[in-house]
């Protein structure tokens, strides 16, 4: 992973984004095009929450942040002021795509919604998330990652699946509208390309995570009248679990009968291979529990890594379960620069998380790990002055 090539082009050269967001969802979107080449500006005020919480050497420096708000630069503004707020309106008036989560009422207080901005700069990609949809009756409410979770269905499935309502252990709400928000915005820009149009973007998670969780789990309610209920079959099995092995966690996933027989005998069970559940080509779906529970009682017979070579034998859908302690030293994350050591210019050596994907012409890079709050706000606001409007 390189950090200091800042020469280094992506397929998002030569496009601006502004960053008038906060905390995952809009930093993270911002994030992923900065890494795609993108010239990334944060506008941002120290009291921006990604900052706020433990750190190792700079205050504001915190994991989270380090996470979202690289290939990044910082400017320190506040918005509040009106000399700060007009540099604010000019910077957007030289970028492409504004990214935004500030509230409805907020972003009219300040002159910044996309009426304000359209006559300005017709061609700006204005990118607006929020937790509901803006011509809805929660439009404006507070919308964190566990109320996103809630309201889209998340939480009713894992009280039906795992019997306690509890929220997923990762902020899936944030990074999937994050996600969102990045197919969005080129959506967007594929168009201005085409008509030198620009356009306003709604990105409300609950509408989001509600698309995504119901992909699989609106299951027979997909007819109407329904014919069965909702909840993915799988997904909602009491045996749908990583197993123990020998020496750690794996997840093994026969899929059909010849899978199950290939796995019995490969723990010595011979009596099981035999088993008339897995006789035939398909599975009956009220076998499959049952049979995922023996799955479990026999998977400690081999270690992880011969269940690995094994299952890759006979095509049985497997894989270690990654420790996140242990991540780092992890063949396949370190071989793929998934979680690469480098040298951060104030907070010494981090941990960085690697580009995901692979351009055979115009790779992504990290050109710049996450800055210091404002630390930009001299070098951008002296660009400024002699930057003609983009759009």
């Amino acid at each position: 992973m390189d950090a200091t090539n800042e020469s280094a082009a992506g397929p998002l050269d030569g496009v601006r984004v502004i960053d008038l967001s906060t905390v995952v969802m809009g930093p993270y979107a911002a994030q992923i095009m900065g890494d795609l080449g993108a010239d990334v500006i944060k506008i941002e005020s120290p009291s921006d929450t990604v900052r706020a919480g433990s750190y190792r050497t700079t205050p504001g420096m915190t994991p989270l942040n380090l996470n979202v708000n690289r290939n990044k630069r910082s400017v320190s503004l506040n918005l509040k002021d009106d000399a700060d707020r007009e540099r604010a309106l000019a910077l957007i008036g030289t970028a492409d795509v504004l990214i935004t989560n500030m509230r409805p009422g907020a972003l009219a207080r300040l002159g910044l919604t996309y009426a304000d901005l359209a006559e300005r700069s017709p061609g700006l990609v204005y990118a607006h998330a929020q937790g509901f949809r803006g011509d809805s009756d929660r439009a404006g409410h507070a919308a964190y990652d566990e109320t996103v979770q809630a309201s889209s269905g998340l939480v009713d499935v894992a009280q039906r699946a795992l019997g306690r309502p509890v929220y997923l252990p990762t902020i899936i709400g944030d990074k999937v509208a994050g996600l969102t928000i990045v197919y969005s915005v080129l959506a967007a820009l594929v168009h201005r390309d085409r008509t030198g149009r620009g356009q306003h973007i709604e990105i409300p998670m609950t509408d989001t995570l509600i698309a995504f969780n119901l992909v699989e789990h609106l299951a027979g309610h997909v007819y109407e009248p329904p014919v069965g209920s909702t909840g993915f079959p799988l997904s909602m099995k009491q045996g749908h679990r990583a197993v123990p092995t020998a020496d750690g966690l794996a997840c093994i996933v026969p899929y059909h009968a010849r899978n199950f027989r290939d796995f019995f005998a490969a723990a010595g069970r011979g009596d099981l291979a035999g088993d008339p559940r897995v006789a035939g080509t398909v599975i009956d779906d009220a076998d499959v529990d049952p049979l995922m529970e023996l799955v479990a009682q026999c998977a400690p017979a081999l270690t992880t890594q011969e269940w690995e070579e094994v299952c890759a034998k006979h095509s049985i859908p497997m894989a270690p379960v990654l420790e996140l302690d242990r991540a780092a030293d992890d063949p396949y994350v370190r071989d793929g620069h998934l979680l690469d050591l480098v040298e951060h210019p104030s907070e010494g050596p981090i941990r960085s998380v690697g580009i995901p994907v692979r351009f055979s012409a115009t790779p992504g890079s990290v050109r710049r790990l996450a800055p210091l709050p404002g630390q930009h706000t001299d070098e951008v606001l002296d660009e400024l002055a002699a930057a003609p409007r983009r759009r």
